[in-house]
């Protein structure tokens, strides 16, 4: 009789504490207050050792993971949106998200990724979106250049950002307007400075080894993601590899004028059949991005359309375009856009302006590891100037644009599930 009595209540607190158990849910569509901070919750929650359940194509990427008061703490002191519902609600939507015929799934995050972000320790007068963000979102990161670079410092990373730089070694082709301000002039000194201390002739030679460190870092498994200038000069330089294009006003020597025939384009990560930019005072460096005349759009009118995959089936592609809307609004930069036409075929698209070829986002595997390029340089500054104050991400907490470098982000903590097309 007593053990009859002790399995009874053996039984009943099980009960009760599954009654009890529940699960935190933060939306992520319209109903959001703050997408941005979102995923710095997200972020926080696995550094607390606890696995968060990313609902791919539910209410805009939603976030879920089991409730425990200090974290719904965390999240009232973030200001974001979220609710509690039980754990018996919360297997209704596995079950919704299940369905064979829902254009859903989940994805475990469980591994919290070590960011670092390619950027130099004085920084040019120019902000970059991937720290105003992840400063925002209030994510981790290290900053390193060449020098940890090439000091090996990347194995120690999962992720791997590459500010808006110039893999050429030709300072951003910014001397024909800028050459007598003293941050130019600066900024060539310590590069100058940079390159002898590390055992390199030129600029341009540094940075050709920095690039295929980076390549080795991705082929290892290592996720690298780019935006603005430093994705096409990126694949400039694998492709130039040996090959001395610069002039004289940027490494103090001639260059070679078979250099374009020499190109190898098997070398890189997205680009084909691009030409360089040779002219030294044209601030552009190939035909690879789309030129404001060819374009013809203003702010009004400038958007790119992400494309929907199937999230049980391409689970890559799918987390990287998570978000509320699907139609995001077009930003410059010095590479503002990608012609399509130059683009490799297995590249996989997942934003384009389709009227005007040109391609805003996309993604690919090296190896294996992943890289994704987003062109542009700001998301909510449609024509950021040198020397304008750095965007609010404050007055932006719900950017779509935003959102897809924090997918990013996100996306290296994730099981991987094996991509089926």
């Amino acid at each position: 009789m007593l053990i009859r009595s002790i399995s009874l209540l053996i039984a009943g607190l099980l009960l009760a504490c599954q009654a009890l158990a529940s699960t935190v849910l933060i939306p992520m569509d319209e109903s959001q207050k703050d997408h941005l901070k979102s995923y710095g919750a997200a972020y926080w929650v696995l550094t607390n050792k606890v696995t968060v359940d990313w609902l791919l194509n539910y209410r805009g990427g939603s976030f879920a993971f089991q409730h425990a008061p200090q974290l719904e703490n965390e999240l009232v002191v973030r200001g974001i949106s979220y609710t509690v519902i039980s754990d018996a609600q919360y297997n209704s939507i596995l079950t919704q998200i299940s369905n064979p015929e829902a254009n859903m799934d989940v994805m475990k995050l469980e591994k919290v990724p070590k960011i670092a972000v390619y950027t130099p320790k004085s920084k040019m007068p120019w902000d970059d979106a991937v720290t105003l963000v992840l400063t925002y979102a209030e994510i981790p990161y290290d900053m390193v250049y060449d020098e940890e670079i090439m000091r090996g410092d990347l194995p120690k990373y999962d992720w791997l950002h590459l500010h808006h730089e110039d893999f050429t070694g030709q300072y951003g082709k910014f001397y024909s307007s800028y050459r007598h301000y003293p941050w130019y002039q600066e900024q060539q000194r310590e590069a100058e400075a940079s390159a002898k201390a590390l055992g390199f002739k030129k600029v341009s030679e540094l940075k050709g080894a920095v690039v295929r460190t980076i390549r080795d870092f991705c082929a290892g498994g290592g996720f690298l993601f780019a935006m603005c200038s430093a994705t096409d000069t990126y694949d400039i330089a694998l492709a130039a590899e040996g090959l001395d294009f610069i002039e004289a006003m940027y490494d103090g020597d001639g260059s070679d004028p078979n250099a374009q025939s020499k190109l190898d384009y098997s070398k890189t990560f997205a680009f084909k059949d691009f030409s360089l930019v040779r002219n030294p005072l044209e601030y552009e460096y190939s035909n690879i991005d789309m030129q404001p005349q060819e374009r013809g759009l203003t702010e009004a009118n400038d958007f790119f359309q992400l494309f929907t995959f199937s999230a049980k089936w391409d689970p890559i592609p799918t987390m990287l375009t998570q978000n509320h809307a699907k139609t995001i609004k077009g930003f410059m930069g010095q590479t503002t856009a990608f012609r399509k036409g130059l683009v490799k075929p297995e590249v996989v698209v997942m934003g384009e302006n389709k009227e005007m070829g040109e391609i805003r986002y996309m993604h690919g595997t090296f190896a294996r590891g992943t890289w994704t390029f987003y062109s542009g340089h700001d998301p909510e500054d449609y024509q950021h100037l040198v020397g304008e104050d750095p965007t609010d991400l404050a007055l932006h907490p719900n950017s779509p644009g935003y959102r897809l470098i924090l997918n990013n982000i996100l996306f290296p903590a994730a099981k991987k599930k094996k991509q089926k097309t």
